[in-house]
């Protein structure tokens, strides 16, 4: 089968010929037919994520139809469209996994990091990690699988409903995606894009913020609380400044740059900062249901696998919103 694997951190992607995989006891094999491409892939790929399995395969946000069953798998059969995310595998057995924090597995596996993801034609994944698809085609599912996800699961964090004025720091795939919900709730959403990004601006707009603007901008009003998809570390006292006391801020990204020091009024009066760790089933349960009653529409880009490294470099210099999708 074919693959861009990650053979040198740093290097570009290199398209190679590989074995297909076979499925263990509970797993499945599927057949990619697409997968997203996520700024956490471009964090394992620059070496900001420094302990990948190589040569790697990245990619977790998979849709697929399972090819083959592994023994033991109940629940899916051949031909089932499933999406597999970026959380792949866990103990079970850990105090983590047994309090139902099973995103915090001292031991878990990650899709596109320690095991090999979807920017190939096949890919084996946990069967107990795999989420059925339904209500969306392939190419526009798959950035549900974590910018959907890992965004949910920051809205919850954030408050879930109750934040009447939402910001959101940081206007890709994630953030397209949750201004969909946030909206649907009736939430009065305020977005914040890269200095100068008047596409990225007009395309929150599009989705319904009340506001939109630069990083370096104030808002008009007080946020009840803020997220930050942006990896940017300056941010952080920045988002503190706008929140409300009471307020919080939460960090839905894996990586970021330094958080500089702030003084401590920024945090006064009961503001706090909160971070994002990975997901769980519930969150993969939850927002796959949710979805498509809100209905929240994808917008995506689409590239042949081979370009891959051109879908990581666009993602990187913002070159498009929404999402890029690669199509095996």
């Amino acid at each position: 089968m074919r693959a861009m694997r990650l053979r040198r951190v740093g290097q570009p992607l290199v398209l190679e010929e590989v074995p297909r995989p076979q499925p263990g006891p509970g797993e499945v094999l599927v057949r990619v037919l697409a997968c997203g491409v996520c700024r956490t892939d471009l964090h394992v790929v620059d070496g900001e994520l420094t302990e990948p399995k190589l040569p790697l395969v990245p990619g977790h946000e998979i849709v697929g139809r399972v090819d083959a069953p592994g023994e033991g798998v109940s629940g899916f059969e051949t031909g089932d469209l499933v999406g597999v995310p970026w959380l792949g595998w866990t103990c079970g057995d850990c105090d983590h996994c047994r309090a139902g924090r099973e995103n915090l597995c001292v031991r878990a596996e990650f899709t596109g990091y320690t095991r090999n993801g979807g920017y190939a034609e096949f890919t084996v994944a946990d069967a107990r990690y795999c989420f059925p698809v339904s209500g969306y085609s392939p190419e526009a599912a798959a950035p549900l699988l974590c910018a959907g996800l890992i965004g949910y699961r920051s809205w919850r964090m954030a408050g879930g409903e109750e934040p009447r004025r939402l910001g959101i720091y940081g206007f890709g795939a994630a953030a397209h995606i949750l201004a969909q919900v946030a909206v649907a709730k009736g939430q009065e959403l305020y977005a914040f894009t890269r200095p100068g990004d008047t596409q990225a601006q007009d395309f929150a707009r599009r989705l319904g913020a009340v506001w939109a603007g630069g990083a370096d901008e104030t808002p008009p009003c007080p946020l009840d609380a803020a997220i930050l998809f942006a990896p940017v570390g300056e941010l952080v006292p920045t988002a503190l400044s706008h929140v409300r006391p009471g307020g919080r801020v939460v960090s839905g990204g894996i990586h970021m740059s330094d958080i500089p020091s702030f003084p401590y009024r920024l945090l006064w009066e009961e503001r706090s900062i909160h971070s994002v760790a990975n997901l769980t089933r519930r969150d993969g349960e939850e927002f796959l249901a949710l979805a498509p009653t809100v209905p929240v529409e994808t917008e995506t880009r689409a590239y042949p696998l081979a370009q891959a490294n051109q879908a990581l470099d666009d993602l990187r210099h913002g070159r498009f919103t929404g999402a890029a999708v690669l199509i095996p």
